[in-house]
């Protein structure tokens, strides 16, 4: 049986409509960050297409990640000074990654982080921005959230435990709420204080400590670190860790009530009902309730496994990408919202429901012995890697092929159907400005170009007149 394309014929005409709209207002990457990023893109000749930084970035986290399995694929450095964490059976105290491996954990994401930031950079430069690149950089940034909890959770030292499993949840939840977010409103926002730059910049920092102190540092407490304790001793004085997951619960609360304030004002511009948006929330907790359900099941041997709990959380996060993938692609193509979500929440759903029967008192079906739990566990991790990737080629083969682009080589599809370079593929200096309408400015256009629309502060799009003066205030654009 044929399965169907990934973008069906009717929405193809839309990609090329697509312009990309967005608003930072960090400071930090305004004024620190950006003068770096205009700097790094020069060293990246113009034959070096956007896509093959944007995957090489995520190549290094993946390395990054090889090297927590190589040293300890279970999690289990906290069972060295909390034996009684989930999976430390007593006899396994655990082993830690040597402090250099957080140094590179730091290094490789301040490294995804930058050409995260550039590959936009360098699609201007090259002729080569729109729909595919928005595509492909929110797949990766999607694939790097769960990569990033998995290594923050064994920097963190709270081991496979119920806290890495709310560090999951609240992360995922805040990549989910900015897609629905640009989804609803056709602008991303990032706040004076957003995941792409200044949280990214906080985990980096974490790793650093980590690798000066050791994990346990972030065992101690809040107030014994501060030098406090003594002058409150009634107190409560939290771990560090707990703190910094507290902090990251209060930050998911504000980023709920900050999207969903920008798609009500982006609805009532558009006379649209004010509810609707939030029937796209239910995918959200349908699938975090499943596979929160499948590892409370069966006794949470799967949380309490060392060698299934990283597996699981990869599975999560694969069928994450799927889902919030669909969302990106009904963005750029406008398509309708993915309510169904995917074949993977039937797949959690048989997980899930299988570990949970013995509540009713029968006996798991599939996962009723550790090794068939360990079995079926690793099968989900590769159905999930097939599925996505069988998604992934269909987006890319479905808009190289509409649009006659090459994804990870710069180069077009010419009138008379060869390939050659882009027409249009002129380096535009840096220092011309960061915003997405850059090239237009040098080339005297209208202030949009190759599917690109400047934005203002408040996610206005920005008049020609009005251009340099928003590039000269240093705006940041996204790659689309």
């Amino acid at each position: 049986m044929r399965v169907p394309p990934a973008i069906p014929a009717q929405y193809l005409p839309n990609l090329k409509k697509y312009a990309y709209s967005g608003v930072d207002k960090s400071l930090f990457s305004r004024y620190i960050l950006n003068p770096y990023w205009n700097k790094l893109v020069t060293f990246f000749p113009s034959t070096i297409a956007p896509n093959t930084i944007t995957f090489s970035g995520l190549l290094i986290v993946l390395c990054n990640v090889l090297t927590l399995l190589y040293y300890d694929a279970g999690v289990t450095c906290a069972c060295t000074t909390k034996p009684d964490t989930l999976g430390c059976d007593g006899s396994d105290r655990g082993r830690c990654p040597p402090p250099w491996v957080y140094f590179s954990w730091a290094l490789g994401l301040f490294v995804y982080q930058s050409l995260d930031a550039i590959d936009g950079k360098q699609a201007r430069r090259t002729g080569m921005a729109g729909p595919l690149g928005e595509l492909f950089d929110h797949g990766c940034d999607a694939l790097n959230t769960t990569l990033e909890v998995i290594l923050s959770t064994s920097a963190l030292n709270v081991g496979h435990s119920w806290w890495a499993v709310a560090s999951q949840t609240a992360t995922l939840a805040n990549f989910y709420l900015s897609t629905w977010e640009e989804y609803h409103t056709g602008t991303l926002y990032l706040s004076h204080f957003s995941g792409p730059v200044e949280g990214i910049l906080m985990i980096v920092v974490i790793y650093i400590i980590t690798g000066l102190f050791g994990p346990q540092f972030w065992d101690r407490g809040i107030l014994s670190v501060l030098r406090l304790s003594h002058l409150f001793p009634s107190l409560p004085n939290p771990a560090l860790n707990d703190t910094f997951l507290t902090f990251g619960a209060l930050g998911l609360l504000a980023n709920v009530l900050t999207a969903y304030s920008n798609v009500l004002s982006a609805r009532r511009r558009k006379h649209l009902p004010l509810l609707t948006p939030l029937l796209g929330l239910l995918p959200f907790f349908l699938s975090t309730a499943l596979h929160v359900a499948w590892l409370a099941g069966a006794r949470a041997q799967v949380l309490r496994s060392p060698t299934l709990f990283v597996p699981f959380l990869l599975y999560w996060g694969l069928g994450f990408a799927h889902h919030v993938g669909y969302m990106i692609l009904g963005h750029v193509a406008k398509m309708p919202f993915p309510y169904a979500g995917t074949v993977g929440t039937v797949w959690t759903a048989l997980g899930a429901v299988d570990a949970n029967l013995g509540r009713i008192g029968m006996r798991p079906l599939i996962q009723s012995t550790p090794y068939r739990t360990s079995l079926f566990v690793f099968i989900s991790l590769v159905f999930a890697f097939i599925v996505y990737a069988r998604f992934c080629v269909s987006v890319i083969g479905s808009i190289t092929e509409y649009l006659g682009i090459g994804c990870f080589r710069v180069r077009k599809r010419t009138a008379a159907g060869t390939w050659g370079k882009p027409e249009d593929a002129q380096v535009v200096p840096p220092s011309v400005g960061t915003g997405a309408a850059a090239a237009a400015v040098a080339a005297g256009g209208n202030g949009t170009a190759n599917g690109f629309a400047l934005s203002n502060g408040n996610g206005e799009a920005v008049k020609p007149e009005a251009e340099k003066a928003v590039l000269g205030a240093g705006w940041k654009g996204k790659r689309a």
